[in-house]
């Protein structure tokens, strides 16, 4: 038993260490090859040292001799018959394999393009936005009232007012001291305007055509003046800037038509397994696909344009061929990363000479994940674990920042936030826990609870959730802090309390 399937003895583990229970040793003996496995790969990061893992090509290195006996997956037009790759290179520390993922996605020069406002919601600015004019471009009135000039009381001219969109009145282009012209909230002052008084606190004599005040006035009050938010040229987002409504509206009325925005990166979803149904009832041995529906939306609000899913089974000739073909920036597999007889993903990769940058992360749920580079240009390849949340955890910690750099826009960062629980750890791995945040309650702090049902096979924890707890090894206990990464959404649901915690 390898990967995900230790999962369960691991949080025993750690269980028996901080509440000294023992049930766990009662288990031992059914997970000897996940302790050797274990232990085998603790040897092996020892031996390598601080290697990063940027560079674990499947290709032959130069000046290697040529295999005498070579195997179909040299040449992608061979016949294809899966065999074991190579031994694995030691599996990467989750935060360096972030920084190697995230790096890949800066390999390159962005593209730019320019969009139409109403196309750049959610892509990245390619440009610093610069104002195209004075915010506002004249001064204006913030309120309903009256433009008064000098000392009051003021005259007034019956049936002349000054409206937002008007232009300038031609009588009320400039205002001689002592009168006073209507005025929309809005709309251009006249010049040599001392204030604005607002409506409410104007008192108008009719019979006599005369404004007066109670309040005194204050010279500029109620005018916006010219360039009050920003002069012509001056920077108002920089580039990387996520454009959300309220940078399309400053855009807009900074004098934008359309914007330079770095191009959503393509993904292409391939998801793998004979066992997986896409409609109805669990079956004879079949389950429902659940990646297939969250990839896409998960993958959109990471920024990145997706096509699929593609339901492609066992069948490593299909997924060669997907691969070889596909013009997406990124590919993203589900299941077939770790060494089973349809495990297809390494062979795969191995014939088409890809390059491997992550070969399995010391996290759980979701060890066996990779990051692959098909060519030296890309397209990257991520491939998740098949369990669930497995999945995800192989989506935030390699498809999340590679996805960042390609689109232009930082990374996510995690953050320190106090967590409200014991929170068990893997022996020697980084774990991987659904949390959602919490107010603080009479004074106390704000913190994170950690969920149920975070089993790697589990969705019911993660679907509650609006963060991952980062658990280093060990464990956690109630009260300290630990690492969050953010999810894209709010907590689907108000009730977790009791239910999922």
């Amino acid at each position: 038993m390898t990967g995900d399937n230790a999962e369960e003895l691991a949080v025993e583990q750690a269980l028996a260490l901080v509440g000294g229970r023992n049930h766990a040793r009662d288990r031992a003996d059914d997970h000897a090859r996940d302790r050797v496995d274990d232990q085998a790969r603790d040897r092996a990061d020892d031996r390598t040292g601080d290697q990063t893992g940027d560079q674990m090509p499947h290709k032959q290195n130069p000046g290697e001799p040529a295999d005498p006996h070579p195997t179909p997956y040299a040449t992608p037009s061979a016949p294809f018959a899966p065999s074991p790759p190579a031994s694995p290179a030691p599996a990467l520390p989750w935060d360096r394999a972030r920084a190697v993922a995230a790096r890949a996605g800066r390999g390159g020069p962005l593209a730019v393009v320019r969009l139409p406002l109403d196309r750049a919601l959610g892509h990245v600015l390619a440009e610093p936005l610069a104002a195209l004019t004075d915010l506002p471009s004249f001064d204006t009135s913030a309120m309903d009232g009256w433009a008064v000039a000098g000392p009051g009381p003021w005259t007034y001219e019956e049936g002349v007012s000054l409206l937002a969109g008007g232009g300038e009145s031609p009588t009320a282009a400039r205002l001689p001291d002592g009168t006073a012209v209507r005025i929309a909230t809005g709309a251009r002052t006249p010049a040599d305007t001392t204030a604005v008084i607002r409506s409410e606190h104007a008192h108008v004599d009719e019979a006599r055509g005369l404004l007066s005040t109670r309040r005194p006035v204050v010279t500029g009050q109620d005018i916006r003046p010219r360039g009050q938010e920003c002069r012509s040229g001056d920077q108002l987002m920089p580039a990387g800037t996520v454009v959300t409504p309220a940078v399309l509206g400053l855009a807009a009325a900074a004098g934008y038509d359309a914007l330079p925005a770095v191009p959503r990166p393509r993904v292409d979803v391939l998801v793998l397994g004979d066992e997986l149904l896409a409609a109805g009832l669990p079956h004879d041995g079949l389950i429902r696909d659940a990646l297939g529906p969250m990839l896409g939306p998960w993958l959109r609000a990471l920024g990145a344009e997706v096509s699929g899913p593609r339901r492609l089974g066992d069948d490593a000739d299909a997924l060669r061929e997907a691969l070889a073909s596909s013009d997406a920036d990124l590919i993203v597999t589900t299941g077939g990363t770790a060494s089973g007889p349809v495990d297809h993903v390494h062979p795969v990769l191995a014939a088409l000479g890809a390059e491997l940058l992550v070969d399995g992360v010391t996290v759980r749920p979701g060890h066996p994940m990779l990051l692959a580079r098909l060519t030296p240009d890309g397209p990257h390849l991520v491939g998740l674990p098949g369990n669930p949340l497995a999945a995800v955890s192989g989506l935030l910690t390699l498809a999340e920042p590679l996805l960042a750099g390609l689109a232009g826009r930082p990374a996510q960062d995690a953050y320190r936030a106090l967590v409200h629980a014991d929170v068990p750890g893997h022996p020697h791995d980084t774990r991987l826990v659904p949390v959602v945040h919490r107010a603080g309650r009479a004074g106390g702090r704000d913190h994170v609870a950690p969920l149920r049902y975070n089993g790697p096979a589990m969705l019911r924890g993660i679907a509650a959730a609006d963060g991952l707890a980062v658990v280093p090894a060990g464990g956690v206990r109630s009260g300290t802090e630990v690492e969050i990464l953010d999810l894209p959404w709010a907590p689907a649901t108000p009730w977790t309390e009791g239910c999922f915690t």
